[in-house]
């Protein structure tokens, strides 16, 4: 993995008068990023499976996945992943995968690299029909 890092620096000059007691001061700050926030949706037949792609900008910071919503029935577990997009292909993370129900708290997290990933929801065997589903990525 490659981690890019940039950098900003602030320089700030004083201007001398004829008083030997001056000084400089400096300062640097570092701007707070804002979180992107994505949802999706479709429909995840049965024994199949739904993808979407999306870019990560900001190596190492936090990016949450929550399926906000899937039914009928709205009580059906459905599979949840996150992995890496190298089109027309979504290939899941090692451990980077769980069976859930929707909820409004986030079932997956963590911290990744810059790069092109993608969120899947898929049938883990219990459909017996189409299900509609909404997830929500957000990250940086």
């Amino acid at each position: 993995m490659r981690r890019l890092f940039c950098g900003l620096a602030i320089v700030v000059a004083s201007g001398c008068s004829g008083n030997s007691n001056s000084s400089t001061t400096g300062a640097t700050t570092t701007p707070t990023a804002t979180a992107t926030n994505e949802t999706f949706s479709g429909t995840v037949g049965v024994a199949s499976s739904d993808f979407h792609p999306f870019t990560i900008t900001t190596a190492g910071a936090t990016l949450t996945v929550t399926l906000t919503a899937a039914g009928p029935p709205s009580t059906i577990f459905m599979g949840l992943g996150l992995g890496v997009y190298n089109a027309p292909t979504c290939s899941l993370l090692t451990n980077g995968y769980l069976s859930t129900q929707a909820g409004t708290t986030a079932q997956l997290s963590g911290t990744a690299g810059a790069g092109a990933y993608c969120v899947m929801v898929y049938d883990v065997g219990n459909q017996t029909g189409p299900v509609t589903y909404a997830v929500t990525v957000s990250h940086y």
